[in-house]
C-alpha cells in the first residue's frame, strides 16, 4: 500500500519517541522507504541504531556527517522525500517550525521541503493548553502542514489528559490517507454496513447472529484506500478499525442500521450493504430481565419483521447510485442471488455460502461469487478478506 513512496521521519526530543521504531517497522512492511532525522536532544530517548537497523538506512543527526569529513544537504534530503512526518513533535519544535528557527537538521529539512509535512505533537498537559503553543499549532496548519491531532491518557509527568502522541498505528494510517487521495475511487463517497444486528429481548438477552463484521471492515479499509471517503454503519462486532478515512457508525439493532443507513444514502455514491441484518425482531421487550416461572417449561416470543434496508435503498436509488448487496446462503446460492439482485433493483450482489469451507462468519478467509444485473457470473477461490474486498471493489 506505500510501495517504493519515500517516507522522511523527523524526531524531536519528547519521550513519546520510543514509539517511532514501530511506526518505521510499519511503513517498511509496507513497502515505504524511509529515513530518519534525528534532533540532538532526540538521542537521550531513542537510538540511532535501532532506528538504522529497523529503516535500512543511515540515521542523520547533524548538518555534518559522523567523521566531520562531510556537509549533509538538506535541500537534497528534502527534496528526496515524498511526505515528511514529524513525530513527536515536541513544543519547542513546533515553536521553531512556526518561527523559521533553523538550529538543527530537521529543521533546515523543514524550512526546505517541498512535499506535504505531517506533524504529530506531544508534550505534558500543562504546556499542550499553553496560548503559546496553540499559536504556533494554527501558525503551522496556516502553512498548510498536516496535524496528527494528540491523544488523551497518562503522561509522563503523572497527569491525564491530552498530550499524547498518536499511536504508531494512527500516524500509519494518516500516512496511508494522504497517499489514497490519488486511488481508483477519489472523490467518491461509500456508505457500507457489516456485522450482527442485536434485538433485544430483555436487557440481557437478545436474537442475534454470528457475524463479525469482518467483511465489511476489510471492504470499508480497501476502499479507503482507494481514495473512497467511507462511512462504515457497524453493527455490535469486537472488530475495531482504525483509519482517518472511515467515518465509524455504531449501531446495534436493525432499526438503528436502517435509520444510519437511510441517512447517509442521499449523499452516496455508492453503497455496499454487507451487514447480517436480523430479518425479524421481538415485538415487545422487557424493562427486566425475563425470570423462570415454576411450573412452566416453555416460553413464547412473538416477532415481527424488520425494515429491509437493502429493498429500501434499491427503491430510492438513482441513476448515479451503486447499490451492492450480499446473500449468505446455506444452499441454492447463485439462484437464490438471481432472484435477490432483481428484486431489491441491485447492480451488483455479492454471494457465498456456508457449504464452502472457510467461508461466511468469523473467518479470516471467504469464497464469493459476485452477479451483475446484467447476469455476468464471476467465481473467484478462496482467500483472503482483503483480497475478496479488492475483487469486490474491481467489479465495482
Amino acid at each position: 500500500m506505500l510501495k517504493d513512496k519515500k517516507i522522511l521521519i523527523g524526531v524531536s526530543g519528547g519521550i513519546a519517541a520510543y514509539k517511532i521504531p514501530l511506526l518505521v517497522r510499519q511503513y517498511k512492511k509496507a513497502g515505504a522507504e524511509v529515513k530518519i532525522i534525528l534532533t540532538p536532544a532526540s538521542l537521550d530517548f531513542v537510538s540511532p541504531l535501532v532506528l538504522s537497523t529497523l529503516s535500512g538506512n543511515r540515521v542523520l543527526t547533524s548538518t555534518i556527517s559522523e567523521n566531520k569529513t562531510e556537509w549533509e544537504n538538506h535541500v537534497d534530503i528534502a527534496l528526496w522525500a515524498d511526505v515528511f512526518i514529524i513525530a513527536p513533535a515536541t513544543a519547542n519544535t513546533i515553536a521553531k517550525m512556526a518561527n523559521g528557527i533553523c538550529d538543527n537538521l530537521l529543521l533546515a529539512v523543514y524550512l526546505s521541503a517541498k512535499c506535504p509535512v505531517i506533524f504529530a505533537p506531544a508534550m505534558d498537559l500543562d504546556m499542550f493548553k499553553h496560548p503559546s503553543f496553540e499559536k504556533n499549532r494554527k501558525t503551522l496548519l496556516e502553512y498548510g502542514n498536516i496535524e496528527i491531532p494528540a491523544e488523551e491518557g497518562f503522561l509522563a509527568s503523572g497527569l491525564i489528559g491530552k498530550g499524547r502522541l498518536a499511536e504508531p498505528e494512527t500516524i500509519f494510517w494518516q500516512t496511508v490517507a494522504y497517499f489514497s487521495k490519488e486511488g481508483k475511487f477519489k472523490g467518491k463517497h461509500i456508505l457500507i454496513n457489516a456485522g450482527p444486528t442485536y434485538e433485544a429481548i430483555d436487557p440481557v438477552r437478545f436474537i442475534g447472529n454470528r457475524s463479525t463484521g469482518k467483511m465489511g471492515i476489510a471492504i470499508a479499509q480497501e476502499a479507503a484506500l482507494q481514495g473512497a471517503k467511507v462511512d462504515l454503519v457497524l453493527g455490535p462486532s469486537s472488530e475495531q478499525i482504525n483509519h482517518p478515512l472511515v467515518n465509524v457508525v455504531r449501531v446495534e439493532s436493525a432499526e438503528e442500521m436502517f435509520k444510519a443507513c437511510i441517512s447517509i444514502w442521499k449523499h452516496t455514491d455508492i453503497a455496499i450493504l454487507s451487514a447480517a441484518v436480523a430479518d425479524f425482531k421481538p415485538k415487545s421487550s422487557t424493562d427486566q430481565k425475563i425470570k423462570k416461572t415454576p411450573g412452566v417449561d416453555e416460553m413464547s416470543i412473538n416477532l415481527v419483521q424488520n425494515p429491509d434496508i437493502l429493498k429500501t435503498l434499491g427503491r430510492t436509488k438513482t441513476e448515479s447510485q451503486i447499490l451492492v448487496g450480499f446473500a449468505l446462503e446455506t444452499n441454492n446460492a447463485i439462484e437464490y442471488g438471481k432472484i435477490k439482485i432483481k428484486k431489491k433493483n441491485l447492480d451488483l450482489i455479492v454471494v457465498n455460502t456456508l457449504e464452502d469451507d472457510g467461508a461466511g462468519f468469523g473467518h479470516a478467509t471467504n469464497k464469493v461469487t459476485i452477479i451483475t444485473k446484467q447476469n455476468k457470473i464471476d467465481t473467484f477461490e478462496l482467500k483472503s478478506k482483503t483480497l475478496v474486498a479488492k475483487d469486490i471493489l474491481n467489479s465495482i
